[in-house]
């Protein structure tokens, strides 16, 4: 058994033999309806800076089709993948797909791509903040490279906490090797701890929330 094991064995064994203990009743019993997570979702996301344009599920695809416009978004990225695909077809820039290493175009990622479009694994209506699970389909410069961050997000799959995600979604079963967790557009506070935004990274976060 290599190190590596060995420690993630003893780790397993800690959370197990603990388990009986921990008490989740305070994070599950938070329980919004359906109008109360939406706006609970839109109203975090926002204060933070994060722009969240609603429609239906039917016709997200124009709805991203108008932001691009309006943004004059000359060119975007995107991943693989049926809703990407419809994003494509969607949107009247020019497109391109994130389907190569990265060390063979990372010169254009960071100097020449406008915005990205990534889907979401779903969303926290608590904290306003998006999961998003990166793949080989959609790998996560896609959502931390571009100026515009342009996320797509099913009404459906926004959970009320955190705890409830890691329950219902059985994380312990098995993650990627980065989660993550976007709650609005880079920040920082480095610098005289003034906060500043789109720092590093994406420096605006729009969040196409269908309904």
């Amino acid at each position: 058994m290599s190190a590596r094991d060995r420690i993630l064995s003893r780790l397993q064994h800690d959370v197990i033999a603990s388990d009986n203990e921990i008490d989740l009743s305070v994070h599950l019993d938070k329980q919004f309806d359906t109008q109360e997570k939406l706006e609970r979702f839109t109203e975090k996301l926002e204060s933070v800076h994060g722009e969240i344009i609603r429609c239906s599920e039917n016709d997200w695809t124009q709805t991203l089709a108008r932001v691009v416009d309006a943004e004059q978004i000359e060119n975007l990225t995107l991943g693989l993948g049926a809703l990407p695909d419809q994003a494509a077809d969607a949107v009247s820039c020019a497109v391109r797909r994130y389907d190569a290493d990265i060390e063979d175009w990372k010169g254009q990622l960071f100097s020449d791509v406008q915005a990205g479009f990534t889907t979401c694994r779903g969303g926290i209506a608590e904290t306003g903040s998006l999961l998003l699970w990166p793949s080989i389909d959609e790998p996560r410069l896609l959502s931390l490279v571009p100026p515009i961050h342009i996320a797509l997000l099913f009404a459906k799959d926004i959970a009320n906490t955190f705890t409830e995600v890691l329950c219902t979604q059985n994380w312990q079963d098995g993650m990627p090797t980065n989660a993550l967790m976007i709650s609005g557009p880079s920040k920082s506070a480095d610098i005289a701890q003034v906060l500043a935004y789109g720092v590093h990274g994406p420096k605006r976060l729009i969040v196409l929330l269908a309904e």
